[in-house]
């Protein structure tokens, strides 16, 4: 098996967050109202994006399988190692040597790690993989 796409990790800083603008009513994406209250506060992005600070590190995507879950080619993903690898989430995964970033389906008889792009092929784990669920995506940041 050969998993083409490369994940690079990062330690989030904790000790160095930085407070940035918050409006917290939202942002309407329609039309402004000339009333709109702006109530603007602050916020640290790694204090929410990280719920486990001991456990969570932030990866960089490289790759397309997964863009149908939202994960393109140079997002940062927000992984948290303590949380339980489940059916249907998005896990960073070691298989056979190699990092690779893809959607858990458990069925009655196997257990496959599926790509969110149709040029890709599900990977099925058998007894001969070695694999390793890292931690599971939390969060995607990307870059519009």
């Amino acid at each position: 098996m050969s998993v083409k796409n490369k994940i690079t990790f990062f330690l989030p800083d904790l000790e160095n967050t930085r407070e940035l603008y918050y409006f917290s009513g939202g942002i309407k994406a329609g039309f402004p109202s000339p009333a709109a209250d702006f109530d603007e506060s602050k916020i640290s992005l790694d204090k929410v994006l990280v719920k486990n600070h001991e456990t969570t590190f932030y990866a960089k995507a490289s790759g397309t399988s997964m863009i149908g879950a939202g994960i393109d080619d140079g997002d940062i993903m927000v992984i948290d190692r303590s949380l339980e690898p489940k059916n249907n989430k998005i896990a960073v995964c070691f298989i056979d040597g190699e990092f690779t970033v893809k959607r858990i389906k458990v069925t009655k008889e196997n257990v496959f790690l599926m790509p969110e792009n149709k040029a890709f092929q599900p990977i099925e784990i058998t007894e001969e993989n070695n694999l390793i669920i890292w931690g599971i995506v939390t969060y995607v940041i990307k870059k519009v």
